[in-house]
């Protein structure tokens, strides 16, 4: 079931508010830590300008929206991070890496809350409350982006936790791995087990609220069909 014209705006807002969120979370986390290699480079900034990169942002996003993909996802460029510069390396490492996809879990659970406070019935939003789908799409989005950001595998965030916190000899392992990260991701991709993941990770969120979100999802598509 292909996503309806009407609804790709409100993806295309809920997309970049968490790529954005995202990325800010980790600028100002090393700043905290006391690197400001973000905040001189202008990235600690909620403006999706400063954020834009041209294949996760506009390419990837398009792609989906053209292949009738039932949500889009993305990821903004990358903020310039320096942990030499923290006043504690494994620690600062551990917390910036985390704050990116902890901004989009904490994101999940403010807009779950105020998404079952606006809805009469969550399970079955009407086609005409867009506040309600956008709020569902913001769920939606940010919980991927939360998850798939914790998949151990360089660049991705989850790769820099699990060096930090397992013994030198297997976390230079990992690091060696970064080359072919990309590689990795897209034959995760092929052979499903990403999206066996994901959908773990959307019935924990579901067993957590009581939201089904493939139901839910179902339900939009299909009142707008």
């Amino acid at each position: 079931m292909e996503m309806p014209l009407t609804l790709i705006p409100l993806q295309i807002f809920a997309l970049l508010y968490a790529i954005v969120i995202h990325e800010w979370s980790h600028g100002y986390a090393a700043y905290k830590m006391g690197d400001y290699t973000a905040y001189h480079a202008g990235r600690l900034s909620l403006n999706p300008i400063h954020h834009i990169d041209l294949f996760g942002t506009i390419i990837l996003p398009g792609f989906l929206l053209i292949s009738g993909s039932p949500f889009v996802f993305g990821y903004a460029k990358p903020v310039p991070v320096n942990p030499y510069n923290f006043k504690d390396y494994k620690k600062g490492e551990i917390i910036v890496s985390l704050a990116g996809p902890g901004s989009n879990l904490i994101s999940v659970f403010v807009f779950t809350i105020l998404y079952m406070l606006i809805t009469k019935n969550p399970y079955e939003p009407s086609s005409s409350n867009y506040i309600a789908i956008l709020l569902f799409f913001m769920i939606l989005i940010n919980l991927v982006l939360f998850a798939f950001n914790l998949l151990p595998i360089p660049p991705l965030d989850g790769s820099h936790v699990l060096q930090m916190i397992l013994p030198e000899k297997y976390a230079s392992k990992i690091s060696q791995l970064g080359p072919y990260g990309f590689f990795i991701v897209i034959l995760l991709l092929f052979l499903g087990v990403i999206r066996i993941y994901l959908g773990f990770i959307l019935f924990i969120y579901t067993m957590v609220t009581g939201l089904p979100i493939n139901y839910i999802m179902y339900n939009i598509l299909n009142s707008f069909g």
